[in-house]
């Protein structure tokens, strides 16, 4: 997918394998070229969802790719839809000619001016809308394009992770692009640990160098950031309250976020993370926030040790049903450019980083925020 800036399950169901020789590290080839099959076979009765890696080694090659594998779902009937740049999804079409007529493009599924929650909302819109088609199922075209700094590339990389176990069950066929002639040899290593399947010039086969979602992005770094290296604008030890610490985060996020619309949002996100903390975690709760007018980072820490799910929030806890509740984290990850979930020897702290949005310039800011 691209990235410029998931329910837990036993792990996505593979293809219906029929084998053939491949002479390295023992991978098993499953089917060749891009023809990829649109029902995944028994494992999972026409469901699972079938997630693979496309390692290209140059743009000819990704636009074959790109064209077999989107070709093969119009043959068989599936809802097609290209989360690739313009330039790509036109080729695609000049490609396909007039049979690319029903193929549909959308670039939010890659986190192309989103987040992981709105892009997996986005594709259950679509997988409602390919259970009408002729196969039943969703095919989407990606394509990684290397962009943003450090924490963006993480969080596209924990997004493709979580996508096998929030979408394990669902009739989706997924494909994402790698181009090794212009990745770092990093993001090739990072494909291959997040997708089951992985398609090259020796066509497609199960990756032995897939990692199961959990593990993988409990593993993930999480990145310091230069603002961090300052001391904090604000660090408030063992909270007397719940409606303290929100009135304490609301003063320091109106000092330090200059956008009116963002400042909402943040401080909405941040009193989510801090009602958790006192209704599922246990006191003291504390919290610090680091800010230098570009970034802003916050934590907030409850003294407990036993929620460790690093895929918490990525959908709403309870279900689409969201008077049900449950929906602190998922919140939070639609708010903040990055979400990290981290039990450590302090307790369970939950860490919120996004980029701050520049103030417009006939904003007048002459009174006070007031939040609730």
């Amino acid at each position: 997918m691209v990235f410029d800036n998931r329910r837990r399950s036993a792990g996505p169901a593979r293809p219906e394998e029929v084998e053939r020789p491949v002479a390295s590290r023992g991978e098993r080839a499953v089917c060749p070229a891009a023809a990829v099959p649109s029902s995944p076979g028994p494992a999972g009765n026409g469901r699972a969802h079938v997630h693979i890696a496309a390692l290209v080694d140059s743009p000819e090659q990704l636009l074959a790719t790109a064209a077999a594998f989107v070709d093969e779902g119009l043959r068989v009937g599936d809802l097609v839809v290209l989360a690739c740049p313009a330039d790509t999804v036109d080729s695609v079409r000049s490609a396909l000619g007039e049979r690319a007529g029903p193929v549909e493009a959308d670039h939010r599924i890659a986190l192309a001016g989103t987040r992981p929650p709105d892009a997996f909302t986005l594709h259950d819109t679509l997988l409602e809308r390919a259970a009408r088609s002729r196969s039943g199922r969703l095919r989407v075209l990606g394509q990684v394009v290397f962009g943003g700094d450090e924490v963006a590339w993480r969080e596209g990389e924990r997004y493709e992770s979580a996508a096998n176990a929030v979408l394990a069950r669902s009739p989706l066929t997924a494909m994402c692009l790698y181009d090794r002639s212009v990745l770092p040899p990093a993001i090739i290593a990072s494909a291959r640990a997040t997708h089951p399947l992985v398609h090259d010039s020796r066509g497609l086969r199960t990756n032995p160098g897939f990692q199961e979602p959990i593990a993988y992005v409990r593993r993930l770094p999480v990145p310091r950031e230069p603002v961090e290296a300052r001391p904090p604008v604000f660090d408030l030890r063992a909270a007397s309250s719940l409606p303290a610490l929100r009135h304490a985060l609301r003063d320091v996020l109106a000092a330090h976020v200059p956008d009116e619309e963002q400042f909402g949002d943040l401080y909405l996100g941040v009193s989510e993370v801090a009602a958790n903390a006192f209704r599922h975690g246990r006191r003291p709760v504390s919290a610090r926030v680091w800010a230098d007018g570009t970034r802003l980072v916050c934590t907030v820490t409850d003294a407990g040790r036993v929620f460790d799910d690093p895929l918490a929030g990525f959908v709403p806890a309870r279900g689409r049903d969201l008077s049900r509740g449950g929906m602190g984290l998922w919140l939070a990850r639609k708010l903040f450019d990055s979400v990290d979930l981290l039990p450590g020897d302090e307790g369970f702290t939950v860490r919120l980083s996004t980029a701050l949005r520049a103030a417009p310039a006939d904003t007048v800011r002459a009174m006070p925020r007031r939040m609730p």
